[in-house]
């Protein structure tokens, strides 16, 4: 038997799951981590609250991670509260929790691609429609044409990203106004890359008072580098976060995962240090890749998006062949390599000009 022998639903049949490669070789820059691994303090903390806690783990975990919450309502800033906030197992889990309470059959959910591929996956695991928006050539999102795409497909859910992945682009407030101004239902801003933006770059967290029906998602994945703690949140209205409840499983968050993001939450200033280089190595790829005559997408992200290649599956195994992993995503002819340590981008570096 396989699975097209399974009586799975119609709309499942001939789709693929979503997974990056796994391959370990010495230069892993295609999941867009943060490649700073915790300190020993942090690690220290850590393993004390983990036995501290871990002596209860006969019972079920706070069911509703109500002091996480208010942590995380802290970090954010922007006047939020415990009840303006809800936290998941990484921002995916948040996103289908969005798409379970919003979407479903008869449901449309607009997106404007490339941008990150689990929207459209989601959407459809969830049984609503998903409607591509697209975006303009240098992968910038024109307002005028965003708000005709909504006011054609009257959507139950837009999703906008900023910045954008796999493209590294950030909106305007101003263009993430207009489509309030317009959805019918709500408008998602996935933040997962926020950290990363640079000076002056605003975040959506401060339209949430006018805009009762905004939703921004966060993850302490990538700039947090705690990607394997699984845990994303969100920031919106109390109502949202009711509605929310209504689709959560019970105790979805673990009581070891919730120490976690607490620990991490209380190491913020020494997690977040990471970002500024990180950066500074982003701008100077950017660069490097463009001095080679190289095509690159504008980034406020941890990663950048570059090309031409028409044939990028040769130019991606042969960085591979050299022990350098980067992502095949986004557009055809297009590559996607994260930022690592200074280390590892001269060794990107070196295995690119041998392939150029």
């Amino acid at each position: 038997m396989n699975l097209d022998d399974l009586p799975i639903r119609d709309d499942l049949r001939g789709k693929s799951p979503y997974g990056a490669p796994q391959i370990e070789v010495p230069v892993l820059l295609n999941t867009n981590e943060n490649p700073y691994p915790p300190s020993k303090s942090l690690v220290d903390d850590l393993a004390e609250e983990v036995r501290r806690t871990a002596g209860g783990l006969n019972r079920y975990p706070d069911r509703d991670a109500l002091e996480l919450r208010a942590d995380l309502a802290d970090f954010l800033g922007h006047g939020l509260r415990a009840e303006q906030v809800w936290a998941a197992n990484g921002s995916n889990e948040v996103l289908q929790q969005i798409l379970q309470a919003f979407g479903g059959h008869g449901r449309t959910a607009l997106g404007f691609e490339p941008s990150y591929s689990m929207h459209p996956i989601i959407t459809g695991g969830t049984s609503t429609e998903w409607v591509d928006g697209l975006r303009e050539d240098d992968f910038t999102l024109d307002a005028a044409r965003a708000v005709a795409a909504v006011e054609r497909h009257r959507p139950d859910i837009v999703f906008l990203t900023s910045p954008n992945n796999p493209t590294g682009t950030a909106l305007p407030l101003e263009t993430i106004r207009r489509v309030l101004a317009a959805a019918p239902g709500m408008v998602v801003v996935d933040e997962a890359y926020a950290e990363f933006r640079r000076e002056g770059v605003p975040s959506a967290l401060s339209l949430l008072p006018e805009h009762p029906r905004l939703i921004v998602t966060r993850t302490m994945s990538k700039a947090f580098a705690m990607a394997g703690t699984r845990l994303g949140y969100l920031a919106a209205h109390p109502a949202v976060v009711e509605a929310l409840l209504l689709v959560r499983l019970p105790y979805h968050l673990s009581t070891l995962t919730q120490t976690a993001a607490r620990v991490a939450l209380r190491h913020r200033e020494e997690l977040l240090g990471t970002v500024d280089a990180l950066r500074r190595s982003r701008d100077e790829t950017v660069t490097w890749l463009r001095a080679q005559g190289l095509t690159v997408a504008d980034s406020d992200a941890n990663f950048v998006l570059f090309g031409r290649f028409p044939d990028r599956r040769a130019v991606w195994e042969k960085l591979l062949e050299r022990g350098v992993l980067i992502r095949e995503v986004g557009p055809p002819e297009w590559l996607r390599v994260s930022i690592g340590t200074d280390e590892e981008m001269a060794a990107f570096r070196a295995a690119l000009e041998g392939v150029l």
